[in-house]
């Protein structure tokens, strides 16, 4: 079996969902390796040194690669890895986007001064093309000249022709498509609807047709089946809701005794995002990303190329096994969610039929009829046909009937429902609970395994924290910027932005890196409520009206909530953060109280005969009060990891920024005194256009205390 060199589209469409979770970070620096590798080391706030690699050469492919699996640095860069230099240094990943559906992506980042988009061409002789913000290229490994596109420094680029996208194909327009074909169902589904040999035939598979079946001899059922086959497939890899595997050819040489698994497994031949049935024969190894699958799929791909070399990325085998039961537990974690969606889809089965009663049973009635009557199931399947030509509902709402199995399936609520007409809508419905219930009970055997495989976690973790400080010191990665850069002197900043999802709220991180957000009106109070408050979160407002909700995140929001400890350090500082920015400064007082909840205390319904004004709550049980906080509040300016303005409790805002100014309730208007801020910060760096580019009066307004405000040194 030939191994995989090149990336599909349904793996781009897969890839670009997780890629586009890097969105925000930092471009370091570019290297070019031979004339089709590109290599962009960059910086995320939260994940931390990232690798992507682009290729196009023989073997075409994108993914974000660990630290140890990047080729050490070339020598001296080429003209196109200087000029990626000087378009992307300090430039954020913006977005990733995938061309229609075809092998084509597009990494677009930006910076203060330009934009720049790479589009790396992952099909035939492979390309990568750099443009401007106006679509004009750059500069390009290949140049390209057809009468049907150009791609050469100086020109607009160009697309190659699309072709069909599946995406975007709703179901006549599907059905149109398989009609115009004269071939086979499983070639029609490969070549004209875009989806290549491989999953032409899972698609079939999946939808239980007969791949060789012509066109002409196919009808309405095998259409239907496909399209939903092809839909689940779409919205799962779409959403991110992908299973990784990497598939080994299996071995042919006879292993001894206890050596199955060297046995079992051959060399690497296939990568994909979702686990198909085209490959169940071959052993697999799943993994907790797409990247990281395409990562280890294509780092050992080149290293068994290379039959006579040694591999030079060994780590210890303790590291790979609490990798490989990190995996496990996700796996596991992530069934039982399966089950309990398992579950719950049935009940909603079971629900509709009961809903949809009447309907329902008039159409079993007429299925048991008709076969009592002596009709095939074919004939029953032309009546429900002529029905829907005739409008009649419940012959609307019939999917295709399964003569093997004795079924007739009902569209309902989304759902295509298998039902049995001999046993009436009662016994469909409960055989669907019965199975919901069964699937609810696999949850045990699956939390019991989580167990024994977090056990097995642990062991492994303590036997590495045996192993010597000097090796695991090793693995660390490097190049970590100084510290000890003296920013105000320099005379030239780079100018690194990053956009985050909490920058239009107010925001600060206190001093122990707790982000706390607050609202800026009363409709971000209720988001801020509703959409990002978990359940271990700490809810602070101030006593005075006229203040902001104030939540100290205990995680992410992508992150499940967790019960951890917060510093009392840090729930001061959200205190203080929440009477500062509420009317106590407003009114010049300088000091005030504040309360915190936990977020169940939380409600948006009032008491009996009281009525609660947009963006107000009812707080229930105990609280916790923090008496005569003092109002305080300092902005300043970051220029690592990114460059741009924060502020908040002066204790939170100095240890992190480059410089800051206190302030205190005042005389000037808010605009004014940002203005003096500005000033003041323009005094202090010898760069002032850096100071012009991302401090200027309206950002660091955004960060001041509603009411009059004065530098306290004034």
């Amino acid at each position: 079996m030939d191994e995989k060199r090149e990336l599909t589209s349904i793996d781009l469409v897969a890839l670009t969902a997780e890629l586009n979770g890097y969105a925000g970070a930092v471009v370091d620096k570019a290297y070019l390796y031979g004339d089709d590798l590109v290599r962009l080391k960059m910086r995320d706030f939260d994940e931390g040194r990232v690798e992507l690699l682009v290729e196009v050469g023989e073997t075409k492919r994108a993914n974000v690669a660990r630290p140890e699996h990047v080729p050490n640095a070339p020598g001296r860069p080429p003209n196109f890895a200087k000029m990626l230099r000087n378009r992307l240094s300090g430039a954020n990943l913006h977005e990733v986007r995938q061309h229609g559906f075809d092998r084509i992506l597009e990494f677009e980042f930006r910076r203060e001064d330009q934009d720049t988009t790479i589009v790396a061409e992952l099909f035939g002789d492979g390309n990568i093309a750099v443009l401007d913000q106006n679509g004009e290229v750059v500069d390009s490994l290949e140049t390209v000249r057809l009468k049907s596109r150009t791609v050469a420094p100086g020109s607009q680029y160009g697309f190659p022709k699309s072709r069909v996208n599946p995406l975007e194909l709703d179901y006549e327009g599907f059905a149109e498509r398989m009609r115009q074909s004269d071939t086979d169902l499983v070639r029609t589904v490969a070549t004209q609807l875009n989806f290549g040999g491989l999953y032409g035939e899972e698609l079939c598979t999946r939808a239980g047709v007969e791949k060789t079946k012509d066109i002409e001899d196919a009808g309405e059922a095998e259409f239907e089946a496909i399209y939903d086959a092809m839909e689940r497939l779409l919205d799962d890899v779409k959403a991110g809701r992908t299973d990784p595997r990497v598939y080994y050819e299996r071995g042919t040489a006879d292993g001894g005794e206890g050596d199955d698994e060297a046995a079992e497994k051959g060399r690497r031949v296939d990568v994909t995002p979702l686990p198909l049935e085209e490959r169940a024969d071959l052993p697999a190894e799943a993994f907790d990303s797409f990247n990281a699958a395409l990562d280890d799929y294509f780092t050992n791909l080149e290293t068994e190329a290379d039959e006579g070399s040694e591999e030079t990325t060994s780590k210890p085998a303790f590291e790979e096994e609490i990798a490989k039961r990190k995996r496990i537990i996700e796996q596991q974690e992530g069934a039982i969610s399966n089950f309990e969606e398992q579950a719950e889809e049935e009940r909603e089965k079971a629900e509709l039929l009961y809903e949809r009663y009447d309907l329902v049973d008039d159409v079993l009635s007429t299925v048991r009829e008709a076969l009592a009557a002596g009709y095939g199931w074919d004939d029953v399947e032309e009546r429900f046909e002529e029905g829907k030509e005739q409008g009649i509902e419940a012959a609307e709402h019939v999917a295709g009937v399964d003569p093997e199995n004795g079924l007739v399936r009902l569209r309902l609520g989304g759902h295509a429902i298998g039902l049995d007409p001999d046993a009436g809508v009662e016994k469909n419905a409960d055989a669907l609970y019965r199975e919901a219930k069964r699937v609810e009970e696999k949850k045990e055997g699956a939390l019991a395994a989580i167990e024994n495989t977090r056990e097995e976690l642990e062991d492994w973790q303590a036997r590495r924290e045996a192993w010597s400080e000097e090796e695991r010191e090793e693995e660390e990665p490097e190049e970590e910027e100084p510290e000890d850069i003296d920013w105000l002197s320099r005379a030239s900043i780079p100018v690194r932005k990053q956009e985050q999802w909490y920058d239009r709220f107010r925001w600060f991180r206190t001093s122990d890196g707790f982000l706390v957000i607050g609202g800026r009106n009363a409709d971000q109070n209720e988001e801020i409520v509703e959409k990002y408050m978990d359940g271990y979160d700490r809810f602070f407002h101030a006593q005075a009206h006229g203040g902001p909700v104030t939540v100290l995140k205990t995680s992410a929001p992508s992150e499940p909530s967790q019960d951890i400890e917060v510093p009392e350090s840090s729930l001061e500082e959200a205190a203080q953060f929440a009477v500062t920015y509420s009317s106590v400064w407003k009114d010049g007082r300088g000091a005030g109280d504040a309360y915190m909840v936990m977020p169940e205390q939380v409600s948006k319904t009032a008491e009996s005969g009281e009525y609660l004004s947009k963006g107000g709550f009812t707080i229930r049980g105990d609280r916790t009060y923090f008496e005569n906080t003092p109002v305080g509040c300092a902005v300043g300016i970051t220029c690592e990891p990114s460059t741009r303005v924060v502020g908040g409790p002066p204790s939170a805002i100095e240890g992190r920024a480059e410089t800051t100014v206190a302030l205190e309730p005042g005389k000037f208007a808010q605009g004014d005194a940002a203005k003096r801020v500005y000033r003041t910060f323009r005094e202090r760096f010898a760069d002032e256009s850096f100071v012009r580019k991302v401090a200027s009066p309206d950002e660091i307004q955004k960060f001041m205390p509603p009411g009059g405000s004065r530098i306290a040194e004034e």
